[in-house]
C-alpha cells in the first residue's frame, strides 16, 4: 500500500453555545484586533450579535465584514485582505458557511500583503505565514471549517481552488445552535452537498486511505440518519449536531482524499446560474455515480448499507439502490432534481461541459475518467 499523510485543524471544538464565547477562544489565540467575516444573511438573522459582544466584552476591537457574496469573487477576498490590514487585525473569523469561511481562509493569508491572490491558485502554492484562524459554520454542508481549500470565482462561469495546508484553521467551532433557524431547503441541500463529499472522499481515485475512508463512513451514518430530522423539526439540536459532526468527519474525509466529477460538474452551475453549491451538487450527484458505475460499484455497495441497513442483493443492486435512494432523497426534501428547474435551458449544457473541462485538479480524482462528451451527457441526463 503506498504511503499516505493527514491533515486536519489543530483543534476542534464541538459545544451549543460556543459561538456566545469566541472572545475565549479568540483569547486563547492572543488576539487583540479581529476580523469577523460573514454575510448579510447571517447578520440578519441575528447570528453575530452574542459573537460580537462576547469579543469586545474581552477587549478586543473588532472590524465587521459582511459584503462576502455566495460564489465568493477575487475582488470580495482583496477586499476582505484590505479590511483586515487596515485594521490591524491579528486574528480572523468567519461565521458563516462556506462562502465567509472561504474569504476568511484567504483574507488570513493575504492579509500580510506578501502574496497575491493571482499566484497561489492551484495546489501547494499558497506559502508564507497567515493570521491566525478561527472558522465557525453556520451550516452543515461544506465542511469548509477543516479543508485546506478556499474557493474563489474568478470570472464568468469559472472557479478556481487555493490548496494548501496553511488553509487550515487553528481553531474549528461546532456550534448548534447556530443551525437552528436554517429552513428546511437549506438544510436539505448543504446536508446532500455533505454527503457528496463523504461519497467521493471515500471513491476518490488519489489519496483514498484508511483514515478517510473510516471518517467518510461515519459522516454518511451520521448525515443519513439525521437529514430528514433536521429537515421536519430544525430545533432538533441533538439532530443539528450530529449533522455538523457528519458534515465535519466528511470535510476531514475530502480534505486529504479529493473530490472529484460531482464537484467538477457542479461548479459551472454554480457560477454561470448562481445556483447554491449544495443544491448544485445535489442536481449532478446521481447522474455522476451513474456514469462511475463501471469503476465504482464495489465501493457504492460498501457505501449503500449505512443508508439502507437493511439492504442485500448483488453489489451491483445495492450500488443501485444507493444511486436512487440519493436521488429520491432531494425530491422528497423538496429540492429541484433538473437542471431546468433552476432555469438551466438545453442551449446551456455545452458552455456547462466546457466550463467542467477546465476543472482538472477534481476530475483527476474521479474512479472513471471523464471527457466533454461524457460531462455533456451527464448534463443532458439531469436537464
Amino acid at each position: 500500500m503506498p504511503g499516505y499523510q493527514f491533515q486536519s485543524p489543530n483543534k476542534l471544538i464541538v459545544e451549543a453555545g460556543a459561538a456566545a464565547r469566541i472572545g475565549d477562544i479568540a483569547a486563547a489565540l492572543h488576539a487583540d484586533s479581529v476580523l469577523l467575516v460573514s454575510d448579510r444573511g447571517v447578520e440578519r438573522a441575528g447570528l453575530l450579535e452574542r459573537p460580537l459582544q462576547h469579543l469586545r466584552e474581552r477587549g478586543m476591537a473588532v472590524e465587521l465584514f459582511v459584503e462576502v457574496e455566495a460564489d465568493p469573487s477575487a475582488a470580495t477576498v482583496e477586499a476582505a485582505a484590505a479590511r483586515a490590514r487596515a485594521c490591524r487585525a491579528d486574528c480572523v473569523i468567519a461565521i458563516g458557511g462556506g462562502s465567509p469561511m472561504d474569504v476568511a481562509k484567504l483574507a488570513a493569508l493575504l492579509a500580510n500583503g506578501d502574496v497575491a491572490l493571482d499566484a497561489i491558485y492551484g495546489v501547494g502554492n499558497a506559502r508564507g505565514t497567515r493570521l491566525p484562524l478561527v472558522l465557525v459554520p453556520t451550516t452543515a454542508g461544506t465542511g469548509s471549517e477543516v479543508t485546506p481549500i478556499s474557493i474563489v470565482t474568478t470570472g464568468e462561469g469559472e472557479k478556481k481552488g487555493v490548496v494548501s495546508e496553511i488553509l487550515l484553521p487553528d481553531i474549528a467551532v461546532l456550534d448548534a445552535e447556530l443551525t437552528l433557524g436554517l429552513p428546511a431547503h437549506v438544510s436539505a441541500a448543504t446536508g446532500i452537498d455533505a454527503m457528496v463529499h463523504a461519497i467521493e472522499a471515500y471513491t476518490s481515485k488519489r489519496l483514498k486511505n484508511p483514515i478517510s475512508d473510516c471518517l467518510a463512513r461515519e459522516a454518511l451514518r451520521l448525515l443519513g440518519a439525521n437529514l430528514a430530522r433536521v429537515c421536519t423539526n430544525g430545533a432538533d439540536v441533538v439532530a443539528r449536531e450530529a449533522m455538523l459532526v457528519g458534515a465535519n468527519l466528511a470535510g476531514m474525509a475530502f480534505a486529504n482524499a479529493p473530490v472529484a466529477a460531482v464537484h467538477a460538474l457542479a461548479y459551472p452551475v454554480g457560477a454561470r446560474f448562481h445556483v447554491p453549491h449544495g443544491l448544485s451538487n445535489s442536481l449532478v450527484l446521481p447522474a455522476v455515480m451513474r456514469f462511475n458505475l463501471s469503476h465504482a460499484a464495489p465501493l457504492y455497495a460498501e457505501l449503500a448499507s449505512l443508508l439502507l441497513p437493511a439492504i442485500g442483493g448483488s453489489e451491483s443492486a445495492r450500488a443501485e439502490a444507493l444511486i436512487g435512494w440519493l436521488g429520491d432523497a432531494a425530491a422528497r426534501l423538496g429540492l429541484p432534481v433538473r437542471l431546468s428547474q433552476v432555469g438551466i435551458g438545453a442551449d446551456d449544457l455545452p458552455q456547462l461541459a466546457d466550463d467542467a473541462m477546465l476543472q482538472t485538479r477534481l476530475l483527476m480524482n474521479n474512479p472513471r475518467d471523464v471527457g466533454y462528451e461524457d460531462a455533456l451527457a451527464i448534463y443532458r441526463e439531469v436537464a
